[in-house]
């Protein structure tokens, strides 16, 4: 199955939501929005930019459709979803100061702080719209408020997730439990989510939606933890991040954390959270990072969590090319290298 014939109807959806804004005033806030979306350059003019994988909408739809249900007619939810997360990013590069996405400058960089928390904002309200827009298809009343509740009780919980990672940027020391806690809310919540909307919009019993959540949350989990891996020893001609890129911010991630735990000379090389690493201290951090084995124990973490997504994606008894979909979606993930 092709996701291809998803990403134009999805793409439609969302510019039905944000495209009619345009010429809407103030013209700076809409023009950021399509900026960041990849719709047009940095003068406002249309502009085809690479903006994502799309991945966690084309979750919504795929288990929508393997659960039997009108793909097309979630599509609002599966807008909304990739809205939600584009506001994320938006407020995530404001507060880890980031100044590229997607090979592009932040908006925050472009137009300053202010006005980037305006534009993160706006589009946080127009996810919503995206998701009131159930209403103009199919679906009972009872199942779009139940998708809104639990859309609603994903934001708070992302939200808490980030406020976890800001918090140990501070903190010299975080142990694995609490880590573990803020990526199943910073980064997992928000599959599990599209996983449960996909079958709670195609109408599956309770049973399924719940291995539909867990499958997405444990997947999650495992994508973070491939990215941690990425962001210490991936090709940055793949990832577009120098070398040991989270290094040099002295990011808490999980192989940092296991080899804090098992090298007293990382620990004392990471104790300074307030300066950035130079090359030399970079390359001593990676060989003390070579000699506690913290790539493997990741690596090793992220294939359980795998395993366990997917024990509860069959258990959701999905069916046809887009139950395969998602078998084939979910090894691909663990196997990415950027």
């Amino acid at each position: 199955m092709d996701l291809n014939r998803y990403l134009t109807p999805l793409d439609e959806e969302m510019r039905a939501v944000v495209a009619p804004l345009a010429e809407s005033s103030p013209a700076l806030l809409y023009g950021m929005l399509r900026y960041h979306l990849g719709w047009v350059d940095e003068a406002f003019r249309p502009a085809q930019v690479y903006a994502g994988k799309r991945l966690r909408p084309c979750f919504l739809l795929l288990a929508c459709e393997a659960q039997g249900g009108p793909w097309r007619a979630a599509l609002p939810a599966a807008a909304a979803i990739e809205l939600l997360h584009n506001f994320t990013l938006i407020h995530d590069d404001i507060e880890d100061h980031d100044e590229r996405r997607r090979g592009r400058p932040t908006l925050w960089t472009l137009w300053g702080v202010p006005q980037a928390i305006n534009a993160g904002d706006a589009l946080f309200a127009l996810a919503y719209q995206a998701m009131l827009k159930l209403d103009a298809g199919p679906l009972p009343p009872a199942q779009i408020v139940l998708a809104l509740r639990r859309y609603s009780e994903a934001i708070l919980y992302i939200t808490e997730g980030q406020c976890f990672d800001l918090a140990f940027e501070a903190q010299e020391e975080v142990a694995e439990a609490p880590y573990l806690q803020m990526i199943e809310r910073k980064t997992a919540a928000l599959l599990g989510l599209a996983c449960e909307l996909g079958g709670l919009l195609a109408g599956a019993a309770e049973a399924r939606r719940e291995a539909l959540r867990e499958f997405g949350v444990a997947l999650g989990m495992a994508f973070q933890m491939q990215d941690d891996v990425l962001g210490l020893w991936g090709d940055p001609a793949r990832t577009g991040k120098p070398i040991g890129s989270d290094l040099r911010r002295r990011k808490k991630t999980l192989p940092i954390l296991h080899g804090m735990a098992h090298s007293s000379a990382l620990r004392e090389l990471l104790t300074h959270p307030d300066q950035e690493m130079d090359e030399a201290q970079v390359a001593r951090a990676l060989d003390l990072l070579a000699g506690t084995g913290s790539r493997a124990y990741t690596e090793e973490r992220a294939g359980a969590y795998h395993r366990t997504a997917m024990a509860a994606l069959d258990r959701t008894k999905g069916q046809g090319e887009a139950q395969a979909q998602l078998i084939a979606l979910a090894e691909g993930l663990l196997r990415r290298d950027k």
